[in-house]
């Protein structure tokens, strides 16, 4: 039996014909006008060449379809206001590939603390099956475990009000068709919270939680979606500031509408809930034009009090309309709105809220612009905030200068100015620096000065070791003044071939709702404070990879490979860039090409490892992001490069 050689790789030829042409090199020019000495050809035999250093790719298992398999052991000291406790947590995730039920993914963890006393295991676990088809055009999409009630795109793309999602453990089930735009879907489960500070737990509540919902075109230009969601508890924060579930059981139903021509749409929606708070109905109606550069957008609203959709709270309470005009072309962008609200009940917000914004690009490297917000009520007093700032591309990055005021009368005198800095660094680094310098006036109180430095950066130590992590140091006076430092700091290393040691040290101090934020139908607290928090966090972990995929049109079997990796964060400027003071956005889901699925960590941060080469795209869902913080629905184009890291920062965005 003779042995069947393996075809040498396109790289090994490389760097041995690299090696062969520089041992044949040979000097040629004539020293002192003397002739060049005659050529002669030289030959290396190929036990002589040096050893090639290892190939990783030559330790992967190509036999099937894509499958992955990642482990990790945690262990993690906490302390939280004058107490501290230990979690211990396991987690197992991966995804597979089959080449007629679509691809699985499975992000479990088994969590225990003795936090409250408690010894008991507790955990989540998630089962999504996507991308699988039926006959007819259907595409499914089914979850099982510890997942978010699904909804239709109507209730899912709003433009002025928000519905949240509610977290329980159950199953769901979503079919769309592409061909005409129909929608079904269903889910069930125990309602709950989540749980756990670094290693993701659930504690499940005493209720249950049941979603059906559907979405349809009946006619040409219109949509139509219905959904019914019915959950036992809402989620209110406990005497620690955790999020609990409270009792008291909501049946809700939402029906909307939307025609759509062009650049013109219109949306109708009706709310209708029973509840702990007696029956509520509500309706909106959101309308949109785009004539030329400008887009004009206009509603009314009528949301009865106690108005409820799951366990969240929502607007309540307010009768009135809107209009905002935006305009955008070459450099200019801007847009203005006023909103006029009243009190249903008689007791809440009755006046004028107007914005307005203006961004001007002087030339590629200067952009500059200013904002403010005017509200106007009849009981409470008159409240105004501005904001003014520049942003500047030079050969130090990307800069930012930002002025903010706020007087909400009453002594509630309040001015930040801010300094951030985008550092251009070499490949696998990089580097953010914010300064601020704000006094915060509060009624009847002596007003708060503090100061502010935060960096947000990371680099390679090295082949195998990364650095990255965020830190603050503040200094303040006054009343509500936060002393001390913040740090978040992850060591993540390459221990042998699949094997990784990450060490992770977290202390949160604090925080305070900016003042500068007007909106009258956001729940108004200025200044609110939690508990110290302090973690120090050690993973041991264990990461596998198998298969090849499918060959398509176009692409060789063999194709090459990159990386992506990223942030979500929560862009509270909304200049698209991460600063070092803007937060992360943890435990939310992100998808590669609708397909395979990654949750954020403590950071914010996800990563997906060996992406073909070429364009993907990459799309966060809102699962468990705060309100009123929303994503964009179109996914984001990220471009694989060989043997690359692609980075992506997504930023959530709140309404201005």
């Amino acid at each position: 039996m003779t042995a069947r050689a393996r075809p040498p790789r396109p790289r090994r030829l490389a760097v041995a014909l690299a090696l062969a042409l520089c041992a044949c090199a040979a000097p040629a020019a004539a020293q002192d006008g003397a002739a060049a000495a005659e050529y002669r050809d030289r030959i290396i035999a190929p036990q002589a060449l040096a050893p090639l250093p290892p190939d990783p790719e030559d330790a992967l298992d190509d036999s099937g379809l894509p499958r992955s398999l990642r482990l990790s052991l945690d262990y993690a000291r906490n302390e939280r206001g004058g107490e501290a406790y230990d979690e211990r947590g396991l987690s197992l995730g991966g995804y597979w590939e089959t080449a007629d039920w679509g691809a699985f993914s499975l992000d479990a963890a088994a969590l225990r603390s003795d936090r409250d006393g408690g010894r008991d295991w507790g955990g989540a676990a998630t089962l999504w099956q996507r991308g699988v088809y039926l006959d007819g055009g259907w595409r499914g999409d089914n979850g099982l475990g510890v997942i978010a009630t699904p909804a239709p795109e109507l209730q899912r793309n709003q433009y002025r009000f928000f519905l949240p999602t509610v977290a329980m453990a159950g199953a769901s089930s979503q079919w769309t068709r592409a061909d005409d735009g129909r929608s079904v879907y269903a889910a069930f489960g125990r309602a709950g919270v989540f749980a756990g500070t670094r290693t993701v737990g659930f504690e499940l509540a005493d209720g249950d939680v049941a979603a059906l919902g559907a979405q349809w075109q009946p006619a040409p230009g219109w949509t139509a979606s219905a959904a019914l969601l019915g959950s036992d508890g809402r989620i209110a924060p406990d005497a620690r500031g955790d999020a609990a579930y409270l009792a008291g059981a909501t049946r809700a139903g939402h029906w909307a509408a939307r025609w759509s021509s062009g650049a013109d749409s219109v949306q109708f929606n009706l709310l209708n809930s029973h509840g702990r708070d007696g029956n509520a109905s509500g309706g909106w109606i959101d309308a949109s034009a785009r004539r030329g550069r400008f887009r004009h957008d206009a509603g009314v609203f009528s949301l009865d009090p106690g108005l409820a959709w799951g366990a969240l709270p929502i607007n309540q309470d307010v009768r009135g309309g809107y209009y905002r005009l935006g305009y955008q072309y070459g450099r200019w962008l801007w847009n203005a709105s006023l909103d006029e609200i009243r009190s249903i009940r008689g007791d809440g917000f009755d006046g004028r809220y107007a914005t307005a914004f203006a961004r001007y690009q002087a030339s590629t490297r200067l952009g500059y612009g200013a904002s403010t917000s005017l509200r106007q009520a009849e009981r409470g007093g008159d409240a105004y905030s501005l904001q003014a700032f520049a942003d500047w591309r030079s050969d130090w990055g990307q800069t930012r200068l930002q002025l903010d005021r706020a007087d909400a009368g009453g002594g509630e005198r309040s001015w930040q100015a801010s300094l951030d800095q985008a550092l251009p660094l070499p490949e696998g680094q990089h580097l953010s620096l914010s300064l601020a310098y704000a006094e915060l006036g509060q009624r009847a109180r002596q007003a708060t000065r503090s100061a502010s430095l935060s960096l947000y950066g990371g680099l390679r130590l090295g082949q195998r070791w990364n650095l990255d992590g965020n830190a603050r140091w503040t200094d303040g006076d006054g009343p509500s003044a936060l002393r001390g430092g913040d740090v978040n700091l992850s060591l993540t290393g390459q221990l042998a071939r699949g094997w990784s040691l990450s060490a992770a040290l977290f202390q949160s101090r604090g925080s305070q709702r900016s003042p500068f934020l007007l909106d009258p139908l956001a729940l108004d607290s200025p200044f609110q404070r939690l508990p110290r928090e302090r973690s120090a966090l050690l993973t041991l972990r264990y990461d596998w990879q198998a298969g090849r995929p499918l060959p398509v049109l176009g692409a060789a079997p063999d194709a090459a490979s990159g990386d992506i990796a990223g942030v979500v964060y929560l862009d509270d400027n909304g200049d698209g860039v991460r600063a070092a003071s803007e937060r992360p956005a943890a435990n939310v889901t992100v998808l590669l090409d609708g397909r395979w699925a990654a949750r954020t960590d403590s950071s914010g941060a996800f990563a997906f490892a060996r992406v073909s080469v070429g364009e993907h795209r990459i799309q966060v869902l809102a699962d468990n992001l705060p309100l009123p913080w929303t994503l964009d629905e179109a996914p984001t184009a990220v471009r694989v490069s060989v043997r690359d890291a692609a980075r992506v920062d997504i930023g959530a965005t709140r309404p201005r």
